[in-house]
């Protein structure tokens, strides 16, 4: 073996990974939401309902399976009421109400019901305006749809959080994070 070079204790020389190869920094711009801050929400709406007086008697609940809250009441003016308390629960508890898609109300003669789905996960739709913007805007970024998030690189960090502004004062359908932000 050639003096100066590191071996191994096999004897082998050991491999270095080239200094020419430096990754760009990057960041993935994702929508989530805290499961069990609804599930909070949620509990702390239904222990409201029982002590409210216009709900007196009444059989209306909530129900959470995964990301979706089914609310059932004997009227569809009791489901809107419904519907106030939770979003103020879930707004108390910092969960961005831009993520509720609220369906129509089932009505029948002895009850009413009303599903709203917690969304997650940033749509194909939503993907490609955010790339638009980003592409319309210029910057020396590359922006890459990776299923329900969006990868953002750039050579400098500063172009990078200029996206992050330019989104951040975007008016968009979803609440976004800004994630695994890397240099």
């Amino acid at each position: 073996m050639a003096a100066g070079v590191p071996v191994a204790a096999d004897s082998r020389p050991l491999m270095r990974a080239p200094e020419d190869r430096e990754s760009m920094p990057s960041f993935d711009i994702v929508s989530q939401v805290d499961g069990h801050e609804v599930t909070n929400a949620v509990d702390q709406t239904n222990r409201e309902l029982k002590k409210r007086y216009d709900f007196k008697g009444v059989q209306a609940s909530f129900e959470q399976e995964g990301h979706e809250v089914t609310m059932k009441a004997p009227s569809e003016f009791q489901l809107k009421q419904m519907y106030d308390i939770l979003t103020v629960r879930l707004a108390g508890r910092q969960v961005d109400l831009r993520c509720l898609q609220v369906d129509a109300p089932d009505v029948n003669v002895s009850e009413a019901r009303q599903r709203v789905t917690v969304r997650q996960g940033i749509d194909t739709e939503l993907a490609r305006k955010i790339v638009k913007m980003i592409k319309h805007e210029k910057m020396k970024v590359q922006v890459a749809i990776q299923g329900e998030k969006v990868r953002v690189s750039g050579k400098k960090r500063d172009d990078l959080q200029q996206v992050i502004s330019l989104l951040k004062g975007a008016d968009l359908s979803m609440p976004l994070q800004f994630d695994n932000f890397r240099d």
